[in-house]
């Protein structure tokens, strides 16, 4: 089940991202901007979903958003624990279909260089490198998905 977030979801949320990402730490040289979000912030906004199993049990969530004619995927993490059960892909898949809901027909998203994980998952998830470049000190590779209606 995926559902949007409320207040009392904050420090599982915070408590996923860096059991996720706490790996990439030695290999970035600090933590990625992913574990140091202001989620309290995001989930107050109403950007923040979260996915939990047929026992309502927390498995990971995902942060993303409209933004100039595409939907940004900010932020999707996974709690180790639940990894590889397929609850990213459904995570990316909600965020694609609720961009498709919205009438938008494009989800951008960013990843570290560093992630190679994920330099990987996403080709096979359908979205394409557009770019790469250093943003705030972190090196990042940039992905695009078209969406079809």
């Amino acid at each position: 089940m995926i559902r949007l977030a409320i207040a009392t979801d904050e420090p599982e949320v915070r408590n996923c991202a860096e059991q996720a990402y706490a790996r990439y730490v030695p290999f970035i040289g600090r933590k990625p901007a992913a574990m140091t979000a202001d989620f309290a912030q995001q989930i107050a906004q109403g950007v923040v979903y979260v996915a939990s199993d047929d026992q309502s049990t927390f498995q990971g969530f995902i942060v993303f958003y409209a933004e100039q004619g595409h939907m940004l995927l900010e932020n999707v993490a996974v709690l180790p624990s639940a990894a590889g059960r397929g609850v990213g892909k459904a995570l990316i898949g909600f965020c694609e279909n609720a961009a498709r809901q919205r009438g938008i027909n494009a989800v951008h998203l960013y990843t570290n260089e560093m992630m190679t994980e994920n330099l990987a998952i996403y080709p096979r998830l359908g979205y394409v490198k557009v770019g790469q470049r250093t943003e705030d000190g972190f090196k990042r590779v940039y992905f695009e998905k078209a969406l079809v209606p």
